[in-house]
């Protein structure tokens, strides 16, 4: 019998554990910074729409994902389990949460920063990264929680 998961199994597995994320709180939090980085640029008498757009969806990206497992206890028995899942597999989970990212900020790039296709998915490719190690080393440090939720603490 096999046991490795497909990565169509790992997309699911990522996906239902990002279901019960806090999107409303990333939301406003993504919102709230590319907002204070706009108003910081407009006082220092300069303009970088690209910069506020790219720090506003990493951090959207990072408050859903690491809001995603934070509570491994919480939610239906698929959201549990994902969220188990993710935490006993940091690395694989934060692939996810972090393409996500490099999706939405390729056309921020493309669009906003003039950068042309293969300088905007360079900079695209490296918020993702960035999105990926926090993601990735914050689970590690929640691993703990997912243990504590085993059943006999394995």
């Amino acid at each position: 019998m096999n046991d490795e998961l497909t990565r169509r199994d790992e997309m699911s597995l990522a996906g239902a554990a990002l279901r019960g994320a806090p999107w409303k709180a990333a939301a406003v939090t993504g919102g709230a910074v590319a907002a204070t980085s706009l108003g910081l640029d407009l006082l220092s008498g300069g303009l970088d729409l690209a910069w506020a757009m790219m720090v506003g969806i990493g951090l959207f990206s990072l408050v859903a994902a690491i809001g995603s497992i934070s509570r491994p206890d919480t939610g239906d028995r698929v959201t549990r389990q994902a969220r188990l899942w993710a935490l006993r597999h940091p690395w694989r989970f934060s692939l996810y949460p972090a393409l996500g990212s490099a999706i939405l900020l390729y056309p921020v790039q493309l669009v906003f920063d003039g950068e042309g296709v293969f300088g905007a998915a360079l900079d695209a490719l490296q918020g993702g990264v960035v999105v990926y190690l926090i993601t990735a080393v914050v689970a590690l440090t929640l691993k703990g929680r997912g243990q504590a939720s085993l059943p006999g603490g394995r």
